[in-house]
C-alpha cells in the first residue's frame, strides 16, 4: 500500500449509561494513550482523534481504526468497531480492558494490542501495509527513555487540564488495582527534561500528572520527581497542577515543599478507609505502615504547603458493614480531607479481586460485554461479604447525599481556606468537589443494585 493518503482514525469511546466525570468540562481527561499512539505513527499517515468525551461519534472515513477503552466504555468501543468492520475497515483495540480480556475483544475487533503500544505499534503498521495484520500484538514493557510526548495538538481544545505522564508502573499490590498487571510492578521513568519540554509546549496553565504516584517509592523515582519540579521552577513555567501520590509523601517534607514551589495545588491520596481492618482487606501496605492514626498529621503537613488533599475512599470492602460505611462517611465529612472521592468497590478484569470474586461466584453481572457498562465505580456489581448488594447500594446512595450536599461543600471550602491559608487552593478544592457532586448525584437509567 502506498503511504500517500493513508488515514488513521483513533477513537475514544464514552460510556453512555453513566457519564460520570464527563458531566463537567473541568473533570474530563484527555485520552493520553491515543495521543501517544499518534506520536508513534510515522509520517505519511493522516491521524485524527474522535473523542466522545465531547461529541458523540460520527463516522469518518479511515483505512485503519484504533480504539482505546476502559472496562466501563468497552461495550461502546465494540459498537463503534462494528460500524467500521461492516465496511471492511480493520479495527485495532488497545487499553487496559482488552489487554486483560483479549479473547473477548477479538470477537469484536480484528486485532488487539496487549499492554503498552510502544513496542508493537510500528510492527502492527508494517503488517497492515503488507496485508498481514495479526490477531494480537504483545511486547516487553517500554523503558520510556525514547518514548515521544503525546500529540496534544490532536486533542479536543475543550480540555481544561493538559494530561502529562512522567512514569509508569507501580510496585504496590493493591488487590483492587489493575495497574501492575498492565504497566508492571517496576517504576519506569521518562527523561525529566523531555517531560519539562512537553509541559512547556502545552498551552494549558493547568496540568494533571496521570502517574499512579508522582514521587514513587524509591530514590530514583524521588530524584526523577525533583528533576521535573526543579525544571518547572527554573524555566518559570507558571503551571498549576495536581497529581496522585501515596501517603509516603509526608516522609519527604523537602520534596513536598518543592512540589508546592513548582505549582502543586492538589494531591490525590488513596486513603481508601479510616480503619486498619478495611485497609488489610485491600492490601494497602503504605497506609498500614504509616498508620491511620497519622492521617491527621499527614493532612496537616500537606496543608502547610498550601496544597489540598483529595482523599479517595472505597465502599464495599469485605469487612464493611452498614455501620462501618456510616462511620466512613462521617469521617470523610468531619476530617480535614478537602475533596472527597467516594467509590464503590469495583472488581475490574485484570485484578486479583476480579479473579477472587469470580472464583467465589460473587459477581452479579453476567451479561457481558453489555454489563461492563456497570463497572463504573458507582454501581454495585458484586455480592458483599457482610451485607446484601441492596444494602451496599442504599448505604452508598445515602452517603452521596450527605457528602455531596452543598452544606458539606461549603464547610469544606471554608475549612480548606483556613487550613491552607490559600484562597486559590480552596477554589481548586471547591471545583473538584463540584465534579464529584455531579458524579455522586447522577441518576442513570434503572439498574437493579445501583
Amino acid at each position: 500500500m502506498s503511504d500517500r493518503g493513508k488515514r488513521l482514525v483513533l477513537i475514544n469511546p464514552a460510556n453512555g449509561y453513566r457519564k460520570g466525570y464527563l458531566l463537567r468540562r473541568e473533570s474530563k481527561q484527555a485520552p493520553l494513550g491515543l495521543g501517544i499512539v499518534a506520536s508513534l505513527t510515522p509520517p505519511g499517515w493522516s491521524v485524527k482523534i474522535l473523542d466522545e468525551n465531547f461529541k458523540e461519534f460520527r463516522y469518518r472515513e479511515a483505512d485503519l481504526v484504533g480504539i482505546t477503552a476502559v472496562t466501563a466504555s468497552v461495550n461502546r468501543a465494540y459498537e463503534i468497531a462494528a460500524m467500521y468492520r461492516s465496511k471492511g475497515i480493520p479495527v485495532v483495540l488497545g487499553g487496559i480492558h482488552a489487554s486483560s480480556l483479549p479473547d473477548e475483544a477479538l470477537r469484536y475487533v480484528d486485532s488487539v494490542v496487549i499492554g503498552e503500544a510502544e513496542g508493537s505499534w510500528a510492527r502492527l503498521l508494517a503488517d497492515f501495509d503488507n496485508g498481514s495484520l495479526q490477531k494480537t500484538y504483545t511486547s516487553a514493557l517500554s523503558n520510556l527513555k525514547n518514548t515521544p510526548p503525546a500529540r496534544h495538538d490532536l486533542f479536543h481544545p475543550g480540555y481544561f487540564f493538559a494530561s502529562i505522564q512522567t512514569s509508569r508502573g507501580c510496585p504496590m499490590d493493591c488487590e483492587f488495582c489493575s495497574v501492575p498487571s498492565f504497566n508492571g510492578h517496576q517504576y519506569r521513568l521518562r527523561d525529566p527534561e523531555s517531560v519539562v519540554d512537553e509541559i512547556a509546549s502545552v498551552p494549558h496553565s493547568l496540568l494533571y500528572f496521570v502517574d499512579d504516584n508522582i514521587i514513587g517509592y524509591n530514590k530514583s523515582a524521588e530524584d526523577h520527581a525533583v528533576a521535573i519540579f526543579e525544571g518547572m521552577i527554573r524555566r518559570n513555567l507558571k503551571k498549576e497542577w495536581f497529581a496522585q501520590a501515596s501517603l509516603n509523601i509526608i516522609e519527604k517534607p523537602e520534596l513536598l515543599k518543592l512540589a508546592r514551589k513548582s505549582g502543586c495545588r492538589m494531591l490525590l491520596i488513596g486513603i481508601e478507609a479510616e480503619n486498619a481492618e478495611a485497609l488489610k482487606d485491600s492490601n494497602k501496605k503504605v497506609n498500614l505502615r504509616l498508620g491511620v492514626d497519622n492521617y491527621k498529621k499527614a493532612f496537616r503537613m500537606i496543608h502547610r504547603q498550601g496544597i489540598t488533599v483529595l482523599g479517595a475512599f472505597i465502599y464495599g470492602m469485605d469487612s464493611d458493614t452498614t455501620e462501618a460505611l456510616n462511620n466512613r462517611t462521617r469521617y470523610m465529612i468531619t476530617s480535614s480531607v478537602d475533596v472527597i472521592q467516594a467509590s464503590v468497590m469495583t472488581p475490574l478484569p485484570g485484578t486479583r479481586l476480579f479473579e477472587k470474586f469470580k472464583k467465589e461466584n460473587r459477581l452479579l453481572c453476567h451479561d457481558f460485554p453489555k454489563d461492563w457498562q456497570h463497572f463504573h465505580f458507582s454501581d454495585v456489581v458484586f455480592d458483599p461479604a457482610l451485607m446484601t448488594p441492596k444494602e451496599l447500594a442504599e448505604s452508598t446512595n445515602r452517603a452521596y447525599q450527605k457528602i455531596c450536599s452543598m452544606q458539606t461543600l461549603r464547610r469544606k471550602f471554608i475549612r480548606t481556606w483556613w487550613n491552607t491559608r490559600s484562597l486559590r487552593s480552596a477554589v481548586w478544592a471547591w471545583n473538584s468537589n463540584l465534579n464529584y457532586r455531579s458524579v455522586g448525584l447522577e441518576k442513570p437509567s434503572e439498574y437493579k443494585y445501583g
